[in-house]
């Protein structure tokens, strides 16, 4: 698994703090202070964003609600399955819980987690436990809430309500809002435990999903672990990768995302070049990337995906696609769909 410190964000998950906040009367230029997020950014579904960036974010929005009770729980209970694209999706398809949670803890860096997880199993039970040791001090508590109350989210969505948590464990002492945590986990928790985790009856862990599709679960795990290719960012090349799958898109130029950069073009190629890389082979990586998968996905016309992809016309693409993979785009679809 990739760190999830070096894991780009997508900008939707912070919409959610950000929505949140102005339901209690923090602007949105309160929340984003310092963080380099454009509007343009907020307005742009597909947009990623740095965890320095979020962190800020998430900083800023607990110093505007110091005196709100249950701050990061009550954040957390605002995600749902939809709010993580692909890797939410992934959840859903999923044949058990059990085969859920595995998924999750695979791709985790796709979701809003900043604790370590973990499962086990005791005494017929399964469990999710929560390690916040990994975030900074300072927003612990918070963190650990909010993950929590995503947790507790997901579980009862994927279960459609036909699954309860038997037992709640946390580390701590009872906060002023345990009537809160009881209430939202449908058990009394316990507190003063060595960990803080939630619990199902292992039968329930491997019941069979309402929403599980099988013809969808090897599809969506391999885009999740596209996305989290994708989403790496080191050094000045994931930089450059963010950019292009960022706002400017695959039709950026060097120039354009230089600027973006606060470089020369000139800066910019030398520095790519120190860490064996270019700009064009960047753009050419994350274009195949992208066509293979809309091919193998969808039925896109291919003069569509040309034009997707920052091609000027279908006969470049194919010129394209023919040098990295050694056929047509035609010919990788049909071949792709009859191995599906």
């Amino acid at each position: 698994m990739l760190k999830q410190e070096s894991t780009l964000h997508p900008i939707a998950i912070s919409q959610v703090m950000i929505n949140f906040a102005a339901s209690h009367g923090v602007t949105a230029d309160v929340c984003l202070d310092g963080t380099s997020i454009t509007g343009g950014e907020l307005q742009d579904g597909e947009a990623l964003i740095t965890r320095e960036q979020e962190i800020r974010l998430i900083e800023n929005l607990i110093q505007a609600l110091p005196d709100t009770p249950a701050l990061g729980f009550k954040l957390g209970l605002q995600y749902n399955v939809a709010t993580f694209g692909v890797w939410g999706f992934a959840l859903r398809t999923s044949r058990t819980l059990r085969d859920a949670a595995n998924t999750a803890l695979r791709y985790l860096p796709l979701s809003t987690a900043y604790c370590r997880m973990y499962t086990f199993e005791e005494g017929g039970r399964f469990g999710i436990g929560l390690d916040p040791e990994p975030i900074p001090h300072h927003l612990r508590q918070f963190l650990l809430e909010r993950d929590l109350a995503t947790g507790i989210n997901l579980l009862k969505e994927l279960s459609l309500s036909g699954l309860s948590i038997c037992a709640a464990e946390f580390q701590g002492p009872p906060p002023d809002h345990v009537g809160l945590l009881t209430d939202t986990l449908g058990v009394p928790p316990s507190f003063h435990s060595h960990r803080t985790a939630m619990l199902v009856s292992a039968e329930a862990a491997d019941r069979p999903l309402p929403t599980f599709s099988p013809r969808l679960v090897r599809m969506l795990d391999d885009q999740c672990r596209f996305q989290l290719e994708q989403r790496q960012t080191s050094g000045l090349t994931g930089m450059v990768r963010q950019q292009v799958l960022g706002a400017l898109g695959l039709v950026a130029t060097l120039d354009e995302v230089a600027s973006k950069l606060a470089m020369s073009p000139r800066s910019l190629r030398r520095k790519l070049e120190q860490e064996g890389s270019s700009f064009r082979a960047i753009v050419e990586e994350e274009r195949r990337q992208t066509a293979t998968q809309i091919l193998s996905s969808s039925d896109m016309k291919l003069d569509e995906l040309a034009i997707h992809l920052g091609y000027t016309d279908t006969a470049s693409f194919t010129r394209a696609f023919r040098r990295w993979m050694g056929m047509s785009p035609g010919e990788y679809r049909r071949q792709n769909q009859h191995g599906s």
